[in-house]
């Protein structure tokens, strides 16, 4: 692991969550594109950061600044970029100066939307103020190498996403906001019990080992059963898995839609790399004890949320129920505890990023075209108003599905072949078992895939939309196919992150 001697990651995250405060005071001085561009130089910092650092020393070596924080008892803070933490913070990265620049066009809409509703709104400044805030407290979570880090870093998202909603959001937008605020903190209540107990018990909330550049790994063998039980359940709280996921398809769906772009593939899914970072290295006994209810629990969340998104009408409200079943593919990978496993679930996240990312905006760009279109019911034969979306919201649900040249093919690869090196899981009732739920949940992520795409793009136009009409290139549709082409061009070169994710795995599990 190299260290740095410059907090090099620390300051690519303080650049856009401290600068990005005067842009609520600028809103009414500056044009809306200018500050929608100054949040996309702001969130550009912290990707050209990471991309020097790969094409420096590659994901094999780990590189962490240096305690820019030390406490005798809580411990050392510090960032950390390595193979496990890359694939978040490249998703997170990627996404939100690209969604920055979506916002302008989506966010101009709806806040004249709301003035002519006669609403008072804050103006863009505040809004990308809040935005970019949200966007670099993700990144400061996962590079965060301190249990209190972590929390505080996860807390931080939770105020501008809170705000967003409840300033700019659809239908009884405070209610919401409210009910997101509530169940994601008592999550984040029950997740910070289990941390203070552990940081309590053992005198220490490092994660990583500042002395030594190593994780620690084990910290918590000894401990009670119910302290990890507690981290988990605080972190599937904020996952949305089944039976505590009530809030999301309400505060996804009703987000102004680049917030629900970056709540749903982005912010959810950071709860399955602490699970692996905290729950897996840090209490391998005991999470591998509880690894069988996690892969039930990934199943049930699968084929339940995919059932859900199949039976909306709410196009949003559909996506939202996607990333629900998406989240159980991902605590599937993690609940093996094999690297192929769980490096295919880190996969998942980036795969879910791009595509889940360009489906909401195809929905945000059918709300702006056609006066708030959000029913599939009210859709049909889009194709020839949007055939460019149509396009690339096909290839949105193509990377949910797992088809190629999507990265999603080799995340749902390598999960299958995670299950199936689980110990006992060839013997014919465990393989029949497997091979039943895995079609159940491979099958209906594809049914509710093709049917919406179907029921929104192909068959005659729906009456009240008009007549079929050219549609050009938008900053909207360019955004859309930028991200698109970056996650495709992924499913070209998964080694860059699978090799060093296996490699770093292969070391740390038991």
């Amino acid at each position: 692991m190299i260290q740095f001697t410059f907090p090099i990651l620390l300051i690519s995250t303080l650049i856009p969550l401290v600068l990005c405060l005067p842009l609520s005071l600028l809103g009414d001085r500056l044009r809306g594109r200018t500050i929608a561009v100054i949040s996309f130089i702001l969130l550009a910092i912290p990707l050209a950061t990471y991309l020097v650092i790969i094409l420096k020393f590659g994901l094999g070596v780990g590189t962490i600044d240096p305690a820019y924080f030390a406490h005798p008892f809580v411990g050392s803070f510090s960032m950390l970029f390595d193979s496990l933490s890359a694939p978040f913070a490249l998703g997170i990265a990627i996404i939100t100066p690209f969604v920055a620049l979506y916002s302008h066009p989506y966010m101009r809409h709806r806040i004249e939307e709301m003035r002519e509703e006669g609403l008072s709104v804050p103006s863009l400044g505040t809004f990308y103020a809040l935005y970019t805030m949200f966007a670099a407290a993700m990144l400061g979570t996962v590079l965060s190498t301190n249990l209190l880090e972590f929390y505080i870093f996860l807390e931080l998202t939770l105020i501008p996403s809170f705000l967003l909603i409840a300033i700019y959001g659809y239908g009884e937008r405070v209610k919401i906001a409210y009910m997101y605020l509530l169940w994601t903190h008592i999550g984040a209540l029950v997740f910070l019990f289990g941390i203070l107990y552990l940081g309590i018990s053992v005198g220490t909330f490092d994660i990583l080992n500042m002395q030594s550049l190593t994780i620690n790994q084990a910290l918590g063998a000894g401990l009670p059963m119910f302290i990890l039980v507690a981290i988990v359940v605080g972190l599937l709280f904020k996952m949305a898995t089944f039976g505590v996921h009530i809030w999301l398809p309400y505060a996804h769906a009703e987000a102004p839609t680049p917030i629900s772009a970056l709540l749903s593939p982005n912010l959810i899914g950071i709860s399955g790399y602490a699970l692996v970072r905290i729950g897996g290295f840090l209490f391998p006994i005991q999470f591998k004890a509880i690894s069988i209810y996690l892969m039930g629990l990934a199943f049930l969340t699968a084929i339940y949320g995919g059932l859900m998104a199949l039976a909306q009408d709410d196009f949003k409200r559909m996506l939202a129920y996607s990333s629900i079943s998406q989240m159980g593919w991902l605590l599937l990978g993690i609940s093996t505890l094999t690297a192929d496993g769980i490096t295919g679930s880190m996969l998942l996240y980036l795969t879910h990023a791009f595509g889940k990312s360009v489906l909401f905006m195809t929905a945000g760009v059918i709300i702006v075209r056609f006066n708030g279109l959000r029913s599939i019911s009210k859709m049909g034969g889009l194709i020839s108003k949007v055939p460019k979306v149509a396009g690339l919201s096909l290839i949105g649900f193509m990377f949910l599905v797992g088809i190629p040249p999507t990265l999603g093919l080799w995340s749902k690869i390598l999960i299958i072949i995670g299950i199936f090196n689980i110990p006992g899981a060839m013997n014919p009732i465990g393989f029949l078992v497997l091979v039943i739920v895995l079609i159940l949940a491979a099958g209906v992520t594809a049914v509710y895939s093709f049917v919406t795409l179907k029921r929104v793009f192909l068959g005659d136009l729906a009456d009240g939309i008009g007549e079929p009409s050219k549609e050009g290139w938008s900053i909207m549709t360019g955004i859309m196919a930028i991200i698109a082409g970056i996650g495709v061009a992924f499913f070209f070169y998964p080694n860059i992150i699978i090799n060093p994710l296996k490699e770093l795995l292969s070391t740390i599990l038991v």
